[in-house]
């Protein structure tokens, strides 16, 4: 395949190129990346000669539309992805994961591509109180983050029904693995117990989440873009329930730290209880995840231990600023 990939040099994004060129030699890659706070270019460096990279913006339709001109598939990452930052700023949120999956589907419609893979997330399913979503589960996104990209996916079954699109949506649980970003959960205890620093679980720490390492992630993108048929949308999860208590105490038992870093800190806006996708669809595909939740993250405590190099700079600055807005001490009861 020629591939562009957006969103490339993100966390899963960047994971998705490392294990597709692994998995198919042969494939060509082109990956566009903004480059906002949670890109990193380091993050392609296992495979930086074997691909091309563009620094530029998925909303911008004359840098998109040349580069599709080369490629017969687009995968688009490209999203901002994090719950705290869209209830702050939402606006940027509508432009990358609505606005910009609309310029990409309208060039990929102008170059014939074969295939549009538009990977969104669980969140659009809102809150899931008993049971599993399968991907008839009606969508219910409680977060400026989520209704953007359900918004994106609406646009792609539009573009379905109205051009014959051939595109797939896969929506994914709540990724972790190595070169996260150490905003989201595990990477920021992980980083946080390495230095001694409180853990702050949001609330009563019993929000559950369905908890898949990013290899596995990747690899069933990869059997829903191979194996998928267009038109279709597959959930991706372990199937799992983990709670934010259950997240910090595995990562303290990792590390060998004190229960006494443990930190509860004021609830997240209208924050979600439960998530729990039904992968039985893309299972029914030949894919399965690989990874247990105790073997993921003993992989990625080890990892951050021994890059720290690559972490580190990124805690400094705006990130204690947005960590500071975002993490208030819990009220006495």
């Amino acid at each position: 395949m020629r591939l562009l990939v957006t969103g490339g040099a993100g966390f899963i994004g960047s994971a998705f190129v490392r294990n597709t060129l692994a998995a198919h030699p042969e494939d060509e890659i082109t990956v566009l990346d903004k480059l906002t706070y949670a890109g990193n270019r380091a993050n392609l460096d296992p495979v930086a000669e074997r691909i091309r990279f563009v620094q530029g913006d998925i909303a911008d339709s004359e840098v998109v539309d040349e580069l599709a001109k080369d490629c017969e598939v687009i995968v688009n990452f490209a999203a901002e992805s994090h719950v705290d930052r869209s209830l702050e700023a939402p606006g940027q949120f509508i432009q990358t994961d609505v606005y910009g999956t609309f310029v990409l589907m309208e060039a990929a419609r102008r170059h014939g591509h074969e295939k549009f893979l538009q990977v969104s997330t669980d969140e659009v399913y809102g809150e899931v109180e008993t049971g599993s979503s399968d991907e008839n589960y009606p969508l219910s996104p409680r977060s400026p983050y989520s209704a953007s990209k359900a918004g994106g996916e609406m646009l792609v079954w539009a573009y379905q029904a109205s051009y014959d699109f051939p595109a797939i949506i896969t929506r994914g649980s709540n990724t972790y693995g190595h070169y996260q970003y150490p905003e989201k959960i595990i990477p920021l205890f992980i980083t946080n117990a390495i230095d001694d620093m409180p853990l702050p679980i949001y609330g009563n720490g019993q929000a559950l989440r369905d908890y898949i390492f990013v290899d596995d992630h990747v690899s069933g993108i990869d059997s829903a873009l191979r194996q998928g048929k267009p038109g279709e949308t597959y959930n991706v999860g372990y199937g799992g329930e983990t709670s934010g208590i259950e997240v910090a105490d595995a990562v303290i038992k990792a590390l060998n730290k004190p229960e006494s870093l443990k930190q509860y800190v004021k609830d997240r806006l209208g924050h979600d209880r439960r998530y729990s996708v039904d992968s039985t669809k893309l299972r029914g595909l030949g894919w399965q995840p690989a990874t247990t939740f105790e073997q993921g993250i003993k992989t990625t405590v080890d990892w951050y231990l021994a890059n720290q190099d690559w972490w580190r700079p990124l805690k400094s600055g705006e990130f204690w600023e947005f960590y500071k807005r975002n993490y208030q001490p819990a009220t006495p009861v």
